[in-house]
């Protein structure tokens, strides 16, 4: 058996020291885990024992972070949790690609930026196609990051306005029924998009930018008839429009424009009957050149850690429904 070895690390201050080491030391605890070692910390020094191998990538994987830090990038138990992953993967390159990233500044001054390889991937397909589909489970920042570059765009006078929309799928044929003029029946499915345009432009900014019609937040039933020129459009919960509102959403795009589509397949709220029309744009669309698919899975989601850990928990318990199902079938 190999001998355990003793290898101790100078940080260059304390805050750096309280950064990388967490709250009550839990991302030292993670990566001690992670890499089979033992970690003491004491002040700005880091002693890491264990085997000579491991005790070699944890000094790699502290040093990385380090830089980081010293960088301005904000260090979460998300961030280390990612990093940990990447290092065991031998993919410790990407992390680099994936913190120096930035997409926008919000107003508040917070950097927004992938957190992840698949959420790189789909900010690099946004910005080489003109429509772009990002499929995934909740969490995984497919909205958000979508309008974080809408905003930078906008910002960048590469379009004019932006137009975000999602079908109000539980409203139905029932608008009728509820109170207050149209805007304010669909609005409470329209509030996910302005949570997050709030949290990126400030209030102020948002409700200057919508009195000049620059934003336009609309339920998918007003995009009819229209040809929408120099704008970036987003199409929220996507997996709860039929073929027919899918087909006239993407026909409406006009000259200049970006398309983001958003959606979770395994989130249908449709009529029984009803078949997704994101589900037939990934069978239709899929070999159309300047059409790009990003899938995003549980490795993705920038959450709390245990929305990982629900989401594949839940896809396991389907597979093996599908499985009991198919072999039922058979018998």
């Amino acid at each position: 058996m190999e001998q355990k070895q003793e290898l101790k690390i100078s940080l260059p201050s304390n805050d750096l020291a309280i950064t990388l080491q967490g709250k009550q030391e839990q991302n030292l605890k993670m990566i001690e885990e992670a890499f089979d070692v033992q970690i003491i910390a004491r002040g700005t020094e880091i002693s890491i024992i264990g085997e000579r191998e491991s005790v070699e990538r944890v000094e790699r994987f502290i040093n990385k972070f380090t830089r980081l830090i010293q960088e301005g990038n904000q260090i979460s138990v998300q961030e280390i949790d990612y990093g940990l992953k990447l290092f065991q993967n031998n993919e410790e390159e990407k992390l680099e690609k994936i913190f120096s990233d930035v997409v926008i500044v919000t107003a508040r001054g917070k950097q927004i930026k992938p957190k992840t390889w698949g959420q790189r991937k789909y900010i690099q397909a946004i910005r080489e196609n003109d429509i772009v589909f990002g499929i995934g489970p909740a969490g995984t920042g497919k909205t958000y990051l979508a309008m974080a570059m809408a905003v930078a765009a906008l910002r960048n006078k590469q379009v004019n306005r932006i137009i975000l929309t999602r079908p109000a799928v539980e409203a139905g044929e029932k608008l009728g029924f509820l109170p207050g003029d149209l805007q304010e029946k669909v609005d409470p499915y329209l509030r996910p998009l302005y949570d997050a345009l709030y949290d990126i432009l400030g209030v102020e900014t948002y409700q200057k930018l919508l009195e000049k019609n620059v934003i336009e937040v609309a339920p998918l039933a007003y995009m009819r008839g229209r040809t929408l020129d120099d704008s970036f459009i987003i199409l929220d919960e996507a997996q709860n429009t039929t073929t027919e509102q899918m087909k006239m959403f993407l026909t409406r795009m006009g000259f200049g424009s970006k398309v983001v589509v958003t959606g979770d397949v395994t989130q249908i709220d449709l009529p029984k009957g009803k078949y997704s029309g994101l589900e037939e744009a990934r069978k239709v669309l899929s070999d159309i050149k300047g059409i790009e698919f990003v899938y995003l899975s549980a490795q993705d989601v920038v959450r709390h850690q245990l929305v990982q850990k629900i989401i594949r928990a839940y896809e396991l318990y389907d597979s093996g429904n599908t499985k009991e199902d198919s072999g039922s079938n058979l018998g």
